[in-house]
Formats: structure tokens, C-alpha cells, sequence
């Protein structure tokens, strides 16, 4: 049995390699698919006693492909470079977040580094 190293994880998905911009998408194309509302948010922190992230503009409602989500991204990767960003997924019905992953870490790179 092997131990992982002795590293910094980041919520869902941190155990796995970083995703790639097309993983990323399919992520976000499960989001649509089953009817959650994507949103976008950044910290300066990822703290794990941080629970509050600003949101970047309001929940895409409206959003019916993973362009205009990515689009947003880029928006808010472009304002907010030393932060990191999460795409978020709720649940109109439960009215809760069901689902989020971190996306961008400052000071890895950005796409070089398989983060979008």
C-alpha cells in the first residue's frame, strides 16, 4: 500500500490529475444535463474554514452550453488572476449547491497546467 504525498487538495475531483479544458467541459455538460444551474466564484483563499466564496455575477439561469459557461470563466479568470475560481452546480428543487470543483489555482499556470 502506498500514501499519498503530502500535499494541499482542493474539494471534488483534487485527487485526480488536473482536468483538461475538454474535461472540464464535460463537467460542466453534466452540470446542464441534469438540469442544475451552473455559477462561477472566486477566493483569494481555499482555505477550509473559508465556507464563503464571492460569486462572479449571478448564476448563469440561462445558460444552455458549456461555451457560455467557459466564456464566464474566462471573464472572471481574466479580472481575477491571484484567485481561485470553482464552478458551482445547484439544485433549483432542493435549492442547494450540489456540486463544485476548482477549475483555476493562482501560480500554477492556468491551461498550461490543465486547469481552464
Amino acid at each position: 500500500m502506498q500514501t499519498l504525498p503530502k500535499e494541499r487538495r482542493y474539494e471534488t475531483l483534487s485527487y485526480l490529475p488536473p482536468l483538461s479544458d475538454q474535461q472540464i467541459v464535460r463537467q460542466i455538460e453534466y452540470i446542464l444535463d441534469q438540469g442544475y444551474i451552473p455559477a462561477i466564484e472566486f477566493s483569494e483563499t481555499s482555505e477550509p474554514t473559508q465556507h464563503y466564496w464571492t460569486m462572479w455575477k449571478l448564476p448563469l439561469f440561462n445558460a444552455t452550453s458549456p461555451k457560455e459557461v467557459m466564456a464566464e470563466v474566462d471573464a472572471c479568470r481574466s479580472d481575477y488572476r491571484d484567485n481561485y475560481i470553482r464552478v458551482v452546480g445547484f439544485d433549483n428543487i432542493k435549492q442547494c449547491q450540489v456540486l463544485s470543483f476548482i477549475i483555476y489555482k493562482p501560480g500554477e499556470g492556468g491551461r498550461s497546467r490543465g486547469y481552464y
